[in-house]
């Protein structure tokens, strides 16, 4: 779809990239199951099982209590299943490991379509930079791939 945002889309994005939300992320605010080596290698591991198969990633970083991916699906596939697949296997495994039963994600997703190569750059910066700027000390759940063909 090529067309400018509403007035709704555009004060969802600011809403959503705001400030405060993510500083109360970083702030470890929320259920941080993923500081759990166990529970984000399973994520790190859900992550880049099909890299180079179903899409390329780009960057990645799993943080105490949210995830960043930047991510290029392949010829036929779509980022809603991708997301499904990730979000499907990783919450059965981590509930087998934290001994519960119930949702682990959030419903939504926020997802952002990157439109040129200043954006992809700022992008990829602020994913491998996360953990770093929320005072995470020596994390080890980030990484990617370079893709070969930017948009």
């Amino acid at each position: 779809m090529n067309r400018p945002l509403s007035e709704h889309e555009e004060a969802r994005l600011r809403k959503l990239y705001s400030e405060k939300i993510e500083s109360y992320l970083d702030a470890g605010f929320g259920a941080c199951y993923l500081r759990n080596d166990r529970i984000a290698e399973v994520v790190a591991n859900a992550l880049e099982f099909f890299e180079g198969n179903r899409y390329r990633l780009a960057a990645w970083c799993v943080m105490p209590n949210h995830v960043h991916v930047i991510v290029e699906p392949l010829n036929g596939f779509e980022l809603p299943g991708i997301l499904h697949s990730w979000k499907s296997f990783t919450s059965k495994e981590a509930n087998k490991i934290l001994g519960r039963r119930g949702a682990f994600w959030q419903v939504e997703a926020y997802d952002h379509l990157i439109r040129n190569e200043v954006d992809f750059d700022h992008a990829v910066k602020y994913v491998l930079a996360n953990p770093f700027n929320a005072g995470l000390k020596n994390w080890k759940w980030v990484g990617g791939s370079e893709i070969t063909s930017r948009p």
